[in-house]
């Protein structure tokens, strides 16, 4: 089969890396105010450039900056916005490992007035990473859904907005002045990381939304119509991908549930050009829901867990691409890590070194199966 040429690309990666330990050290000693925020962005950069290196020379042509200058995946975003505050979560979150279950209540996010962007978010750090990077630098912003889900719309002020309309309008806004910042900046490779569609797959994580008086079976249509605003005005060559998660902090995760509830808006009303999918175990359900998969779109399996360092075998990876591409073509699908390695800086449960074998792997496999 032909080489990409344009992302998602057969041998791809979800984004965020294990930050070394010296980035961690340096970023606790800033916050507790013993390091000059200066010499933290050098630390930063460096620690960048390098892993954009590691990342070229094992064959990776999608190259992120590891979410280094990050310390979640979701708030250094949101948080930036105007009127969004950190909050009490309104929802119990179960999160499973092979050893059991913790139930926590992470912080939510609550929208006090109306939404706006007062400056470009994540447009300098991409300035950055296109800097140093010589393969295609990509960019992963947390899904506007998110600002809504863990809180519904008791979180939303409702002299803000009366009307919940209003609100999505608004998000749906800023994400467009972002998306068109990042564009004229040079970004041609942007991720939607989005959470929530994946959640409502799961029956307990529906019935929590029932319980807070949303309608599990309307909001997959409600958060298609708003991520579709979000990027209604990119450029013609520019590519944005999905990235489908069922939770992963500290190698632990939230929700388990088969994509068949949401697989064909997902796939053919929701206008991004792949997705990223996480099918590294038995609660992602099988692959019966990639037959919705449109001429056109890209899959990318997510196969190679990333929350153990333990390596996959090459013969499974092998199986189950065949088994998938009973149900969408071969040429449409794709591999990656099932998520990200370190969705907050405390990173997974795995060292650097397992990270970079499974990396290789996938790029070896890749170029097995697709050439």
């Amino acid at each position: 089969m032909p080489e990409r040429t344009t992302p998602p690309f057969r041998a791809d990666q979800v984004g965020s890396l294990i930050r070394p330990a010296a980035l961690v050290e340096a970023r606790r000693a800033a916050e507790a105010g013993s390091l000059p925020p200066e010499e933290l962005r050098r630390i930063q950069e460096q620690a960048i450039r390098e892993v954009v290196r590691m990342q070229e020379d094992i064959g990776l042509r999608s190259i992120t900056d590891g979410e280094y200058n990050r310390t979640w995946w979701q708030r250094d975003f949101l948080l930036k916005l105007d009127n969004v505050t950190q909050a009490p979560s309104r929802i119990a979150v179960r999160f499973h490992t092979a050893e059991g279950v913790t139930e926590r209540s992470p912080a939510s996010l609550t929208v006090t007035g109306r939404l706006a962007r007062p400056r470009p978010i994540f447009v300098d750090d991409f300035a950055f990473l296109k800097s140093v990077a010589k393969e295609t630098p990509k960019v992963t912003v947390p899904s506007p859904t998110v600002l809504h889900f863990r809180g519904g719309r008791q979180a939303v002020d409702a002299k803000a907005y009366p009307d919940i309309a209003e609100f999505y309008a608004d998000l749906a806004a800023v994400y467009r002045a972002e998306i068109a910042d990042l564009a004229a900046a040079g970004c041609r490779y942007l991720q939607i990381d989005e959470v929530n569609l994946a959640y409502l797959c799961d029956p307990s994580l529906r019935e929590h939304v029932k319980a807070r008086g949303d309608d599990p079976d309307t909001l997959p249509m409600t958060y298609a119509g708003m991520i579709n605003a979000a990027m209604a005005d990119i450029p013609a060559d520019m590519t944005i991908t999905m990235h489908l998660c069922r939770g992963n902090f500290r190698s632990t995760f939230v929700a388990s549930g088969g994509y068949e509830p949401v697989a064909e808006i997902l796939f053919n009303t929701i206008k991004v050009h792949g997705y990223f999918m996480e099918y590294d175990s038995e609660r992602a359900g099988g692959f019966e829901p990639l037959r919705f998969l449109p001429k056109g779109k890209t899959v990318v399996l997510g196969l190679v867990t990333s929350k153990t360092g333990q390596l996959e075998s090459r013969d499974t990876i092998l199986r189950r691409i065949e088994e998938a591409a009973k149900f969408a073509p071969l040429d449409q699908l794709a591999l990656s890590p099932q998520c990200g390695f370190a969705s907050t800086e405390e990173g997974n449960t795995l060292a650097e070194e397992e990270q970079w074998a499974k990396l290789r792997m996938i790029v070896g496999i890749a170029d097995e199966v697709w050439g």
